[in-house]
Formats: structure tokens, C-alpha cells, sequence
């Protein structure tokens, strides 16, 4: 297949092109500066285009068969630079990808857009109300790219992503401090987000627009502040508990694509040493 993935220089984009690559595809990355992406060694090719600038996209999805959206503004942006990125980008991208006949459009969403459901595990037909900016601006896209005609349109909703070298456990302890240490947290690996990603990309004609991803367990925060040689969080900030209190059914990928985590719980992420 002939692949444009964007957010390649990202934590889950830059992974999942270089599996994409490896197992035969024939991807492409859009990035905003080529001499700041360093994607060439995984022999992907690179096309510069910026989500924001319309007229950038139609030479970055020419011949391509399948979309898979990664970009993203998460920590650190405002909610007007979320909207902007995450929605706004979103719409640009999506009408290009129409434009150019681009057959699937994969777009890689957050479990948090089911809003704070207090343990209870979240369906994909379940009601949506987030909290907070980003997945608000997430959800936002999502209901754009649902009720745009003459592309289909397909939804990863992804949990934290952790493992494969990256250190986003360990980057996000200042964020998930306040936590109380008994709150649990849906993960999923780097790996067996690429192998839902692969999945959505195979499958002829997906049941369903909508899958949740998601380990076979969601560990306590105490257990994902331990894995990195971090004390259990404090439990003093119960407005950011909240926001993060939501929690994945990964039922669904598993009975209707034949998803089966290779990580099924971040212990054997952590014995495997991966």
C-alpha cells in the first residue's frame, strides 16, 4: 500500500512508519522541515506540507492509497492551538485526502474524548463528553470527518502509549503527579498500535468506523509510576484526576479484526524489556 502517515517525527508516527516500511508498504511521512526529520534510514520518503497550509497537502497525498493522521498538539498547547492543529488540521488534511481520491483515511483519535467515566470501561458507541482541550478538539474532528462525504473515514481511539524506547511514561510523571496512586490508566504499546493500524489498513471492509485500543489491563498509577523508579502520585490534584479517569473496552478490534496484543499488560512489556 502506498502510505502517507502524518506526525512521522512523533512518538506513535514515527514508530508505526517504520513498521509500516518494514513490513512492505510504501510509505511516505509529511513533515514540516526535512532537515529536522530523521526518517530517511527506515527508506521512507519525506514531503514537506504543513496541516495548516492547505495548498501544502495535494503534492504530499498524490498516488496514495491510505491516510494515517498521527499529528497532534497535546501537552503543552493552549485550546486554541489544539482546536487549531487537531480540528482545524484535521479538516484541511481530510479535504486534500478527498481531493486525491485517497481510498482510506485513518485517523488515530484518544480514548479520553469518552470524558471522565469513573473505571467503568468505555464502548465505541458510547456517548462522548471530554473535559478538557484536547480530546474536546479530537472529538471535534472526529465528528467532521463523519460527516464528510466521498471519503471513508476510520477512527483509532488510542489509550497512553507507552514502550519501544520511548520516554513518555517518564516525561508525563510532572503531568500525572496529583493522581491518586490507586487510579488505573489504559495503555498500549507502541507495537500493538502499529499492529491495529495494520489491521485497519488490511481489513477490505471494516464492520465498524470505530475501534478502541487498548492493553488486556489497566494498571494502577503507582504500578506506571514504579515501571520508571518514580513514588506513587500524590492524589493532590483531583480536577486533573478527573480529566484522566477514563477507561477502554477493547473488546471489539479483538472479535472483528483478530487484534491480540503482543503486550497484553505492561508487566510483560517489562519483562520483555521492551
Amino acid at each position: 500500500m502506498r502510505i502517507l502517515v502524518t506526525g512521522a517525527t512523533g512518538k506513535v508516527g514515527s514508530r508505526l512508519s517504520k513498521r509500516l516500511a518494514q513490513r512492505g508498504d510504501r510509505v511516505r511521512a509529511l513533515v514540516r522541515d526535512r532537515t529536522r526529520a530523521q526518517l530517511g534510514e527506515a527508506r521512507i520518503e519525506l514531503a514537506q506540507g504543513d496541516l495548516l497550509e492547505l495548498d501544502s497537502l495535494a503534492a504530499a497525498l498524490r498516488d496514495i492509497d491510505v491516510v494515517v493522521h498521527c499529528a497532534a498538539f497535546f501537552r503543552g498547547a493552549t485550546p486554541e492551538q489544539a482546536h487549531a492543529v487537531n480540528d482545524v488540521g484535521t479538516q484541511h488534511l481530510a479535504r486534500a485526502a478527498r481531493a486525491a481520491a485517497v481510498k482510506r483515511f485513518i485517523f488515530t483519535s484518544t480514548g479520553l474524548v469518552y470524558g471522565p467515566n469513573g473505571g467503568r470501561l468505555a464502548k465505541e458507541d458510547d456517548p462522548c463528553a471530554p473535559t478538557a482541550a484536547y480530546p474536546l478538539s479530537k472529538l471535534a474532528a472526529e465528528r467532521f470527518l463523519f460527516a464528510l462525504e466521498g471519503l471513508d473515514v476510520r477512527v483509532l481511539r488510542l489509550p497512553f502509549v507507552y514502550g519501544d524506547g520511548d520516554p513518555h511514561i517518564a516525561e508525563a510523571i510532572p503531568m500525572l503527579r496529583g493522581l491518586p496512586p490507586t487510579q488505573r490508566m489504559s495503555l498500549g504499546h507502541h507495537v500493538d498500535v502499529a499492529q491495529a493500524v495494520a489491521r485497519f489498513i488490511d481489513a477490505p471492509s471494516p464492520p465498524h468506523r470505530i475501534y478502541n485500543v487498548v492493553d488486556d489491563e489497566a494498571p494502577e498509577l503507582a504500578a506506571l509510576f514504579a515501571s520508571v523508579g518514580e513514588p506513587p502520585p500524590d492524589g493532590s490534584n483531583a480536577e486533573m484526576a478527573r480529566h484522566f479517569d477514563t477507561l477502554l473496552d477493547g473488546r471489539l478490534i479483538r472479535e472483528e479484526l483478530g487484534f491480540k496484543p503482543e503486550f497484553p499488560r505492561l508487566a510483560d512489556a517489562i519483562a520483555a524489556g521492551a
